[in-house]
């Protein structure tokens, strides 16, 4: 079986997440025997979810499943948001975005920071978007709009109500502050990802083509960001690497936490 060394970022990827606010490395994040048993164990979970909830709806996964934790603090990963938070790493959130064919909802133009604001401080988080299936214009790939990250809200945009029944959000950043002419599509294949600022403003159009698209979030914070503790009951976070600086309480990644979904 084909394999390849993950991706690093180079000085131009760091550089384009610093400025734009996003950007897409080179390669695949894991071998092709990792990947492949993470989208079997996704497959799987996917086949026993109710069929009553939205299959975009899988969030904080890793609660619950211990073992997505395996792939999820992995060093392919956590390699990948170092140059861009420094050697002190926490695991804050997970959720798997699977837009089935033909139905699939779109994702309303956001800032993942306008759902955080009152979790964190500061508001310092490096999202990597990792594509279980291609992930296309065709079928509804992630676009950014670059530079959002900079501007005078700085990922606390105005929001308007959106119609939840074809959109994944009940909320959407409203039109005057927003510029979709200037979006970019983030197109993926298996295994490769995009990294996001947490204030850069991003979304997807439906998926109603005839193939299946599934992107993993994992989202990571310095460990000088605080977790509201506040929260402590409904958020968990984990070390991804180097310390506990600010002495955080730290879930335990071996063991699952099925109540915090219910």
């Amino acid at each position: 079986m084909e394999t390849s060394i993950q991706p690093r970022l180079t000085s131009k990827n760091i550089e384009q997440y610093r400025t734009e606010g996003y950007t897409l490395p080179e390669g695949k994040v894991f071998d092709d025997e990792t990947f492949v048993a993470l989208v079997e164990h996704f497959d799987k979970k996917l086949a026993e979810w109710p069929n009553d909830d939205r299959p975009e709806a899988m969030d904080t996964p890793h609660y619950g499943d211990a073992k997505l934790n395996q792939w999820a603090l992995a060093p392919e990963v956590v390699d990948l948001v170092e140059p861009l938070l420094g050697p002190d790493i926490i695991l804050f959130s997970t959720h798997f975005i699977c837009k089935p064919k033909g139905d699939g909802r779109r994702v309303p133009w956001h800032e993942d920071s306008a759902y955080w604001r009152s979790l964190l401080d500061p508001m310092e988080v490096a999202t990597v978007w990792l594509a279980l299936d291609p992930s296309t214009k065709k079928n509804g790939c992630m676009y950014v709009i670059p530079r959002t990250h900079n501007t005078g809200k700085k990922g606390f945009s105005d929001y308007e109500s959106v119609d939840k029944r074809i959109s994944v959000f009940d909320k959407e950043i409203i039109p005057s502050q927003r510029k979709e002419e200037l979006a970019v599509p983030c197109e993926l294949q298996p295994n490769h990802c995009s990294l996001h600022d947490a204030r850069t403003q991003h979304g997807s159009p439906p998926n109603t083509s005839d193939i299946r698209r599934c992107g993993w979030t994992l989202r990571f914070m310095p460990a000088t960001t605080r977790l509201n503790p506040d929260f402590s009951d409904r958020q968990l976070i984990y070390l991804a690497r180097g310390r506990n600086v600010l002495n955080q309480n730290l879930a335990d990644p071996t063991k699952e936490y099925p109540h915090i979904l219910e």
